[in-house]
Protein backbone atom coordinates (compact mmCIF):
# COMPACT_ATOMS: atom_id res chain seq x y z
CA UNK A 1 0.00 0.00 0.00
CA UNK A 2 1.32 3.45 -0.33
CA UNK A 3 -0.57 6.78 0.08
CA UNK A 4 -0.57 10.41 -0.46
CA UNK A 5 -1.75 13.46 1.06
CA UNK A 6 -3.72 16.31 -0.62
CA UNK A 7 -4.68 20.16 0.32
CA UNK A 8 -8.03 19.55 -1.81
CA UNK A 9 -10.56 17.23 -1.39
CA UNK A 10 -9.26 14.68 -4.52
CA UNK A 11 -11.90 12.95 -6.85
CA UNK A 12 -10.20 9.22 -5.28
CA UNK A 13 -11.53 10.27 -1.79
CA UNK A 14 -15.08 11.53 -3.11
CA UNK A 15 -15.65 8.77 -5.16
CA UNK A 16 -15.07 6.54 -1.94
CA UNK A 17 -16.49 8.49 0.35
CA UNK A 18 -19.93 8.42 -2.28
CA UNK A 19 -19.87 4.35 -2.04
CA UNK A 20 -19.00 4.20 1.43
CA UNK A 21 -21.06 6.58 3.81
CA UNK A 22 -24.30 7.38 0.74
CA UNK A 23 -24.88 4.61 -0.84
CA UNK A 24 -23.91 1.80 1.57
CA UNK A 25 -24.35 3.53 4.89
CA UNK A 26 -27.39 5.98 3.91
CA UNK A 27 -25.65 9.13 5.23
CA UNK A 28 -27.17 12.42 2.91
CA UNK A 29 -24.82 14.86 4.28
CA UNK A 30 -21.48 13.76 3.42
CA UNK A 31 -19.70 16.53 1.92
CA UNK A 32 -19.40 19.61 3.88
CA UNK A 33 -17.63 23.31 4.06
CA UNK A 34 -15.03 21.60 6.10
CA UNK A 35 -13.28 19.63 3.44
CA UNK A 36 -12.16 23.12 2.12
CA UNK A 37 -9.91 23.64 5.47
CA UNK A 38 -8.74 19.67 5.97
CA UNK A 39 -5.61 17.50 4.80
CA UNK A 40 -7.18 14.91 2.66
CA UNK A 41 -5.36 11.32 2.49
CA UNK A 42 -5.54 8.66 0.02
CA UNK A 43 -4.42 5.13 0.12
CA UNK A 44 -3.55 2.89 -2.87
CA UNK A 45 -3.22 -0.63 -3.55
CA UNK A 46 -1.26 -0.53 -6.63
CA UNK A 47 -2.93 2.14 -8.96
CA UNK A 48 -6.52 1.54 -6.96
CA UNK A 49 -7.94 3.94 -4.70
CA UNK A 50 -8.94 1.83 -1.63
CA UNK A 51 -9.45 4.14 1.59
CA UNK A 52 -9.35 7.97 2.08
CA UNK A 53 -9.68 10.45 5.19
CA UNK A 54 -9.09 13.61 6.07
CA UNK A 55 -8.06 15.38 8.91
CA UNK A 56 -7.88 19.40 10.07
CA UNK A 57 -6.17 21.05 12.48
CA UNK A 58 -7.93 23.08 15.25
CA UNK A 59 -6.40 24.72 18.46
CA UNK A 60 -4.21 22.16 19.80
CA UNK A 61 -5.18 19.01 18.66
CA UNK A 62 -6.14 17.44 14.85
CA UNK A 63 -9.50 16.34 14.34
CA UNK A 64 -9.66 13.23 12.09
CA UNK A 65 -12.32 11.96 9.80
CA UNK A 66 -14.49 10.47 7.05
CA UNK A 67 -12.13 7.28 7.62
CA UNK A 68 -13.51 5.21 5.03
CA UNK A 69 -11.95 1.69 3.17
CA UNK A 70 -14.12 0.10 0.40
CA UNK A 71 -15.75 -3.37 1.58
CA UNK A 72 -13.91 -5.55 -0.31
CA UNK A 73 -10.65 -4.09 1.35
CA UNK A 74 -11.87 -3.90 5.42
CA UNK A 75 -9.98 -7.00 6.60
CA UNK A 76 -6.71 -6.08 5.04
CA UNK A 77 -6.29 -3.58 8.36
CA UNK A 78 -6.42 -0.98 5.86
CA UNK A 79 -7.95 1.32 8.43
CA UNK A 80 -5.50 0.52 11.02
CA UNK A 81 -2.69 1.73 7.95
CA UNK A 82 -4.69 4.87 7.72
CA UNK A 83 -4.58 6.15 11.51
CA UNK A 84 -1.26 5.20 11.36
CA UNK A 85 -0.55 7.82 8.39
CA UNK A 86 -2.89 10.37 10.04
CA UNK A 87 -0.99 10.12 13.44
CA UNK A 88 2.23 10.33 11.70
CA UNK A 89 1.24 13.51 9.85
CA UNK A 90 -0.24 14.99 12.88
CA UNK A 91 3.51 14.43 14.79
CA UNK A 92 5.10 15.82 11.88
CA UNK A 93 2.70 18.82 12.25
CA UNK A 94 4.03 18.76 16.16
CA UNK A 95 0.35 17.97 17.71
CA UNK A 96 0.03 15.80 19.88
CA UNK A 97 -3.19 14.96 20.64
CA UNK A 98 -5.69 13.33 17.91
CA UNK A 99 -9.67 13.52 18.06
CA UNK A 100 -11.98 11.72 15.95
CA UNK A 101 -16.37 11.22 15.88
CA UNK A 102 -16.57 7.65 15.46
CA UNK A 103 -19.95 5.81 14.80
CA UNK A 104 -20.57 3.41 17.64
CA UNK A 105 -20.45 -0.04 15.63
CA UNK A 106 -16.86 1.32 14.79
CA UNK A 107 -15.66 2.14 18.24
CA UNK A 108 -14.03 -0.98 18.86
CA UNK A 109 -11.69 -0.73 16.29
CA UNK A 110 -10.48 2.43 17.48
CA UNK A 111 -10.20 0.84 20.67
CA UNK A 112 -7.93 -1.34 19.67
CA UNK A 113 -5.80 1.30 17.96
CA UNK A 114 -5.11 3.19 21.23
CA UNK A 115 -8.20 5.68 21.13
CA UNK A 116 -10.47 6.06 24.30
CA UNK A 117 -14.31 7.22 24.54
CA UNK A 118 -14.80 10.29 26.03
CA UNK A 119 -18.51 12.38 26.57
CA UNK A 120 -21.42 11.29 25.78
CA UNK A 121 -23.02 9.07 22.50
CA UNK A 122 -25.18 11.42 20.54
CA UNK A 123 -26.57 10.90 17.11
CA UNK A 124 -25.49 12.31 13.77
CA UNK A 125 -28.25 11.50 11.23
CA UNK A 126 -29.74 9.01 13.29
CA UNK A 127 -26.52 7.27 13.70
CA UNK A 128 -25.15 6.91 16.75
CA UNK A 129 -22.00 8.18 17.52
CA UNK A 130 -19.13 8.74 20.00
CA UNK A 131 -16.41 11.09 20.50
CA UNK A 132 -13.05 9.27 20.54
CA UNK A 133 -8.87 11.28 21.65
CA UNK A 134 -5.63 9.54 21.63
CA UNK A 135 -2.39 11.25 22.59
CA UNK A 136 0.77 10.65 20.39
Amino acid sequence: MKYQFYKKLPLEAKKIRQEVFVEEQGFKNEFDDIDKNCIHLVVFQEEKAIGCARMICENDSVILGRIAVLKEYRQLHVGSYILQCLENKAKELNYTKVELSAQVRASQFYLKNGYQIYGDEYLDEYCPHVHMEKNI
